[in-house]
């Protein structure tokens, strides 16, 4: 295989923009959730299969090593290369639902939590149910022959595969599902056809190799190549299809995958079991499974311990003295409450009859079942957060044969504390006796390292001694290459090398990963964690904050905010000044600041902040002095800008824009907007004076205005959010109390976003002030209608001084969304059935996510629509406030996914949503027109003399 990779045959094969030798653009893509790092020589973004086939055929003609990487979740080791990695997440997002939900076909960078939002209407989902489904991929699913709890072995990736479009190293391109596909694969891959059918007749010939792979395919098994396909299947391309599921990325790119569906079950109830030990838990499982279980996951004495600390664990935990106690959480469920019924009364004969620590039984509540869950779905969170600085979280996952459950574990207690791996936990898919396990050694250490090394040979001793498998679910990746002979003994490692050679004789594909001879493989190319922020220490690299991030497709993520920090840290003088000379736009200046990442952080990292912190960092005295002076003198501010977008809507868009480029080339990007003559002329001015309502004028809710409703003007000849607000409220008898200092006021996010603390705490101050008094105490509700000013208030107690943050703490703030839900809708009635619209298209903001009221923008976008829907793959639009101005390609890259099924779905009759900016950014993405939402439930419940504009 060649040492030289001539980047100017990839560029001629996909294309110069799609090959980044930029330091910055490998450093961050080395990083992924294992604990293996390797800097690529190069990414590669193709964005077609076509791009992709002459990929591979350069790379295979030239002996170029290429890895593929999607989500980037996997834990030992499979996307990391120090020679090409090709991101197939960027332009590989696509799902299809075919049958009325009985199939979804998929593209490999398609997350599953978004496949199965697809599948949702149907009441149909994906068998493989990954933990890390919220940010794994259709590509990694297939990779790793993913399962879950739920999946045991009959609804993994492999066994509700339909089909599979393929890539092979020459380039050559195979639609298994087709009925021609075996032909086509014996008329253009004629070696590979014969030699796959070859095998077929050779281990079907055998019985002692068929025993054998029959014995290690009756577990969950991810180790090695899926030998099984040669026993399940006939054809070689249908032979070759599944021998794909769970290669890698060695054998093949996959383009798309069809799999069969399961149905979703609603009717659920929950039990969490606490035995004495884990003797008495492992003696429980057959007769719970034999009841109708679909779940059942164990948790160990030290899991417990972990668990009791957290006050959102059930009583039951927090309660008990624990000493050896084992845990089962156990589930049924059912497509109907009957059904559920049945199941219930079976699971629970057996319960009854269990020597269980504590009484126990299963619940339909969700609370409690939530509060269960929680307990083991928080496990690895809870350790790994907690974990010593430098040290890594490495979590593990092996099989056994069911009869050796108990032993194993205890076995695995034993290794812990040969190796003083104190804090470890075992959890795991009890139901299948699949164990994961936790340990967090400092590879960065000899003595740790070595200490990692001899446990690991023990654990493999453990394992096999058992007849079990290294690899449940994981994926044999780097970690235990070395190993797989070992498993399966020479004649059978002898066939897998002969499947990697049949379909990538060059060996490009992935080189050390699933085969690799070196017996010490797995201890080299380790990552270490060094520590950079106390903020962002606790990340262990898992990805699950990336597709909930808007500048995702454009810059970087939270993850790789952090793993290009952790890069600097270590980097020579020469790269690092490179690295953080990038880092300002790629990381700091394109990040949204809107802490999604946080909701989907296993650990909690809110990287928004983070960035935020770090511009604060960048602005001098000068810059925070005259923060200030803006907070103070805001209302001027906001005049300003109106007459300059006034003055603006009157120019030539060339004009406009010309001007814009100009200013921002001498002053910077960060302070001047791009004006593309899209922006809309200027908003009202915002009111001052209370709204009284019926025979009383005694407030009931404190209204705050936001300012971008002045600056922007409403979409369309709309009334504007303020507007129908105020127009609800006097509809419905609502009093509004409104602060007379509301022109000068805001609610301070634009500061914070900045990262001007001295002015973000001196319009804290003027807010709290005005507002204060007129809360009565704190007892009266304060409501702004805009999410994104909504969440700004919500937080205002951070930036205030003691006493006023305590008494701004009881301040309830409120969206508009959510107080009009609860407190005006029930007063106006429905709306009359021949004024509500046909379909309603919404988008949920990300501060409707941290304010918890996107049921509530459904609800009243329900209230106004027959049909009122939120596409599934909805995320923050990336306007940010003003970066959407500053960086119009954020937005941009952010709405992408959105806008194409926006525009997928055709036309809707009105597009809503609950912020200004977040509408300005989806109209122009969609080019439909996106109001507030409150403004159509004002012109639907508005009385009919007033119907006319």
């Amino acid at each position: 295989m060649t040492s030289v990779i001539d980047l100017d045959a990839l560029r001629a094969a996909v294309g110069s923009a799609q090959v980044s030798e930029r330091i910055a653009d490998r450093a961050r893509m080395a990083h992924d959730a294992s604990h293996y790092l390797l800097t690529p020589a190069a990414v590669v973004t193709p964005s077609s299969v076509p791009e992709v086939a002459a990929l591979l055929a350069t790379a295979h003609r030239d002996g170029v090593p290429l890895t593929f990487r999607s989500g980037g979740t996997s834990l030992s080791g499979q996307a990391g290369t120090d020679a090409v990695l090709v991101d197939t997440r960027r332009h590989f997002g696509g799902v299809t639902v075919l049958d009325d939900g009985a199939r979804v076909r998929a593209e490999p960078g398609a997350v599953v939590r978004r496949v199965n939002a697809a599948l949702a209407p149907y009441r149909r989902r994906l068998g493989p149910d990954p933990a890390s489904e919220a940010a794994c991929t259709v590509g990694g699913v297939v990779a790793n022959n993913s399962s879950g709890m739920t999946s045991s072995t009959t609804a993994t990736a492999y066994r509700t595969l339909a089909g599979l479009e393929l890539v092979l190293p020459s380039g050559t391109y195979l639609d298994t599902a087709a009925p021609e596909a075996d032909g086509r694969l014996a008329a253009l891959e004629p070696a590979l056809h014969a030699g796959l059918a070859r095998l077929r007749d050779r281990l079907r010939a055998d019985t002692v190799l068929r025993g054998r792979i029959e014995h290690q395919f009756s577990m969950k098994n991810t180790m090695g190549y899926g030998l099984n396909a040669f026993l399940d299947h006939d054809t070689p391309a249908d032979i070759l299809a599944h021998l794909v599921v769970g290669s890698e990325g060695t054998l093949a790119f996959v383009a798309s995958a069809t799999f069969d569906t399961l149905p979703v079950l609603p009717h659920v109830a929950t039990a969490l079991l606490v035995f004495d030990g884990i003797d008495a838990a492992v003696d429980a499982l057959p007769a719970l499974v034999g009841a109708g279980a679909v779940a059942v996951e164990l948790m160990d004495a030290t899991s417990l311990r972990v668990a009791a600390a957290d006050p959102g664990a059930p009583a039951v935990i927090r309660s008990l003295r624990i000493e050896q106690h084992t845990a089962l959480l156990v589930e049924v469920a059912a497509a109907s409450d009957v059904e559920l019924a049945a199941m219930a009364a079976g699971v629970g004969a057996v319960v009854d009859r269990l020597p269980l620590s504590v009484p126990g039984g299963l619940s339909s509540d969700a609370g409690e079942r939530a509060a269960a869950w929680h307990v083991r779905k928080d496990l690895y969170a809870t350790v790994a957060g907690a974990r010593p600085q430098g040290t890594t979280a490495l979590l593990e996952d092996i099989v056994v044969p069911a009869a050796s459950l108990g032993p194993a574990v205890r076995d695995l207690q034993t290794l812990f504390d040969r190796y003083a791996y104190g804090d470890a936990v075992i959890f795991g898919h009890a139901r299948d006796a699949n164990l994961h396990f936790m340990i967090t050694p400092r590879l960065d250490d000899p003595r740790e390292l070595d200490a990692y090394a001899a446990f690991t040979e023990d654990l493999v001793d453990l394992v096999l001694g058992a007849d079990g498998s290294l690899k449940a679910e994981h994926g044999t990746g780097r970690i235990m290459a070395p190993y797989v002979r070992r498993q399966y003994g020479e004649e059978l490692y002898a066939v897998m090398r002969e499947v990697k050679a049949l379909c990538d004789p060059r060996g490009v594909l992935a080189p050390g990963v699933v085969l690799d001879e070196d017996s010490q493989a797995h201890l080299r190319h380790l990552k270490t964690v060094p520590p950079v922020d106390p903020a962002l220490d606790t990340c262990v690299d898992c990805g699950y904050c990336e597709p909930v991030c808007p500048s995702r497709g454009v810059t970087t993520t939270p993850r790789q905010r952090i793993a290009l920090l952790r890069e600097i840290a270590v980097a020579p003088p020469a790269v690092r000044a490179e690295l953080e000379k990038e880092y300002e736009y790629l990381a700091v200046q394109t990040c949204a600041a809107d802490s999604l990442c946080v909701t989907a952080c296993p650990v909690k990292i809110d990287t928004g902040q983070a960035m935020k912190a770090r511009r604060a960092d960048g602005l001098g005295p000068v810059a925070q002095k005259a923060g200030s002076v803006a907070a103070r003198h805001w209302g001027v501010g906001v005049g300003a800008a109106r007459a300059g977008l006034r003055v603006a809507s009157a120019l030539p868009d060339s004009v406009v824009s010309g001007a814009s480029s100009l200013a921002r080339a001498v002053l910077g990007t960060e302070w001047i907007p791009s004006a593309d003559g899209g922006l809309p002329g200027p908003g009202r001015p915002r009111p001052s004076v209370s709204v009284g309502a019926g025979p009383s004028s005694a407030a009931e809710v404190v209204f705050f205005p936001a300012c971008i409703g002045a600056l922007f003007a409403p979409e369309g000849d709309g009334e504007g959010a303020t507007a129908a607000f105020l127009a609800l409220a006097k509809r419905a008898g609502v009093a509004v109390a409104i602060a007379a200092r509301t022109p000068s006021l805001c609610c301070g996010t634009p500061w914070s976003s900045k990262g001007l603390k001295a002015g973000a705490a001196v319009m804290a101050q003027q807010v709290f002030d005005a507002l204060w008094p007129l809360t009565a105490g704190g007892s009266l509700p304060v409501v702004a209608d805009a999410s994104s000013c909504s969440h700004g208030l919500a937080g205002l107690a951070s930036l205030l001084p003691s006493p006023d943050a305590e008494r701004w703490a009881r301040v309830r703030v409120v969206d508009v969304v959510s107080f009009v839900r609860a407190e005006v809708l029930p007063r106006l009635g429905p709306v009359a059935p021949d004024r509500l619209i046909d379909r309603l298209v919404l988008h949920p903001t990300c501060a409707s996510v941290h304010l918890g009221e996107v049921d509530d923008l459904v609800a009243l976008g329900s209230a106004v629509a027959r049909e009122a829907v939120v596409p599934s793959n909805w995320g923050c639009c990336g306007f940010a406030g003003d970066r959407g101005l500053l960086h119009p390609e954020l937005t941009r890259a952010a709405t992408e996914a959105e806008a194409g099924t926006v525009a997928a779905a055709g036309e809707a009759d009105q597009y809503a949503s609950c912020n200004r900016t977040c509408e300005l950014g989806m109209t122009r993405a969609t080019g439909r027109p996106y109001r507030h939402v409150l403004e159509l439930l004002e012109e639907a419940t508005r009385p009919k003399r007033n119907s006319g504009k």
